[in-house]
């Protein structure tokens, strides 16, 4: 099984068809689970790091001990697209469910992050969150599609 848990909601239903597209697609090879975790708002805390944890504690709810956990980040390592399909390959070859952690325009908590068997970045480039998450399913698609042989990418 594959996870996502994300902070913040798709809005717009251009986006919000796309990630459907790709979870209709990934449907014949994995089992696909989103979470959605609601933002906190900014004006009820004194400073970001409360609200990172108070989302962190929201997101921890959702993880299970033997999960392998990529966390998207930033400063994390970027693969290539055959590098991305050996992660995933090895972990569904070993049974394990794999987890992808999106924060919010604020980031992680480090609690996330500690927590994480590998912090992912896509790009030093910043992304919009929407279209982050339609990034996620086309790459994890683009992923399987190389583990299974499908003609999708070349």
């Amino acid at each position: 099984m594959i996870k996502i848990i994300s902070v913040g909601t798709i809005k717009d239903k251009y986006f919000l068809q796309a990630c459907e597209e790709y979870k209709k697609r990934l449907s014949r090879w994995v089992k696909i689970e989103e979470i959605e975790i609601k933002e906190e708002d900014e004006n009820k805390y004194s400073n970001i790091e409360n609200i990172l944890e108070k989302e962190a504690d929201r997101i921890l709810k959702y993880i299970k001990e033997d999960e392998f956990i990529i966390v998207c980040d930033i400063n994390g390592i970027e693969f290539s697209s055959e590098e991305f399909s050996e992660i995933l390959r090895k972990n569904i070859n070993s049974s394990k469910d794999i987890t992808f952690i999106i924060g919010s325009s604020n980031g992680l908590s480090n609690k996330i992050k500690r927590r994480a068997d590998l912090l992912l970045s896509f790009s030093r480039l910043t992304f919009p969150h929407q279209l982050f998450r339609v990034l996620l399913y086309e790459q994890i698609y683009r992923g399987l599609s190389i583990i299974y042989g499908t003609k999708y990418h070349k």
